[in-house]
């Protein structure tokens, strides 16, 4: 049910979840695992019943999903959870030492044995001038796909900034949809941060196929209204004229609360191997959390669906008392045109890549290795692999690169 009306009495749950994503949603799961009864309170501040994100830049716009397929779960199943929603609302306050926490618009605390902070992240915000003009719309929410969707007729033009994950499913959900699309951004080929070289460009190179515009190496400086569009100009000297600006510039780990309350933070709010801050009563999981990473590469964040799934459910167990550290090794994916992948561990293009291609740049199996051991593993357009590319992982043995020929197929 939807909580209502106002006392100055706190009221009081034995698990409260900030949050109301995939990571809020998992953690009543691994909640109810263990205690099928402990009052549940899950505050979001979106309108919406929580849903999954990974469509507003994928089957959204492909068609092979429509928006009522998006949502986690009806509003039965939160009611046969005996979980309360309270949505719409956003947490302003977290007094760690007394356990409560203050909602928007409402004089009463509420009160907590157990808290998850599941806050995800915002968009990072363009400090461009003309940055706030109508059109220019940062991409995260299902609000903000239904705008980009008012606005994304066929033959209209769209400008979006980055090349990262966001920016190139963006740029290819929009052109899918007959957008006419201008993708600016300052690195020399796409998603640089997790692509080797050869990939990145040949990627880029199919993009510029479907008719996307690429004006990499150069960044947008300011915007200006212009009749009924928007014009970019970058550092360059270039100007797009567009009808809507999508910037795809990743996000920033929402850890507000977290700072306030005095937890320790690193990059996100730094939890243990049980998903708990530095305050015992206190979790973290998702987009916010720095964890340690149970494979190589030591404490991490990581801002994936897995990884929503797998850490809001270990923390949920953990707030009832569980004890195992987390082990989970989650792996994310995206659908670029015909180019997929599904990659798990660590993926830094900066070490060595050995690439086991049966069509080279399209299907096939990347190797990430460092000191001779495989670190991580991206499976191109090949499927149902990622349990493989974990124990490969997992089995921590130095491997020649000949070695990896066929190791998965």
């Amino acid at each position: 049910m939807i909580i209502g009306g106002k006392s100055m009495s706190v009221r009081k749950f034995k698990y409260v979840i900030v949050g109301a994503g995939l990571a809020g949603v998992s953690a009543i799961e691994g909640i109810r695992e263990r205690d099928p009864a402990g009052a549940v309170l899950l505050i979001g501040e979106e309108p919406h019943l929580p849903y999954d994100r990974p469509p507003l830049s994928k089957k959204l716009w492909t068609g092979k999903k429509q928006e009522a397929e998006i949502y986690l779960h009806p509003r039965e199943w939160y009611e046969q959870l005996a979980v309360e929603l309270l949505l719409g609302k956003r947490v302003v306050d977290l007094d760690a030492a007394g356990r409560t926490v203050a909602v928007e618009g409402d004089r009463r605390r509420v009160g907590y044995e157990k808290l998850l902070l599941a806050t995800g992240g915002t968009p990072r915000i363009l400090n461009l001038p003309g940055a706030d003009l109508p059109g220019i719309i940062p991409y995260r929410t299902l609000d903000d796909y239904r705008a980009v969707r008012a606005l994304a007729e066929p033959g209209a033009g769209a400008l979006v900034i980055g090349n990262g994950f966001i920016g190139a499913e963006m740029a290819a959900a929009l052109s899918l949809s007959g957008v006419n699309v201008t993708m600016v951004y300052p690195g020399e080929r796409l998603i640089p941060r997790v692509l080797p070289e050869g990939l990145g460009r040949a990627l880029q190179a199919a993009y510029a196929a479907r008719g996307i515009e690429l004006l990499p190496g150069q960044r947008t400086v300011a915007f200006t209204r212009e009749g009924d569009g928007i014009v970019a100009a970058t550092d360059r000297g270039r100007t797009v004229k567009t009808k809507f600006v999508v910037p795809g510039i990743g996000i920033s780990p929402s850890t507000e609360l977290a700072a306030a309350a005095g937890l320790a933070l690193g990059d996100g709010i730094r939890v243990d191997e049980r998903m708990a801050t530095s305050d015992p009563s206190i979790f973290a999981a998702g987009d916010n959390a720095g964890f340690v990473h149970p494979g190589p590469g030591g404490r991490r964040r990581l801002e994936h669906w897995d990884n929503a799934v797998q850490q809001g459910r270990h923390a949920g167990r953990s707030m009832t008392g569980a004890l195992e550290p987390f082990a989970a090794m989650p792996y994310f994916f995206s659908d670029l045109f015909d180019f997929g992948f599904e990659a798990v561990g660590e993926l830094d293009p900066l070490m060595q890549v050995e690439a086991d291609w049966t069509r080279e740049n399209d299907t096939g199996v990347l190797y990430y290795l460092r000191d001779g051991l495989v670190r991580g593993v991206m499976l191109c357009n090949v499927w149902d692999k990622i349990e493989e590319a974990r124990e490969l992982i997992r089995a921590g043995r130095r491997v020649r690169p000949e070695e990896l020929r066929g190791a998965i197929r």
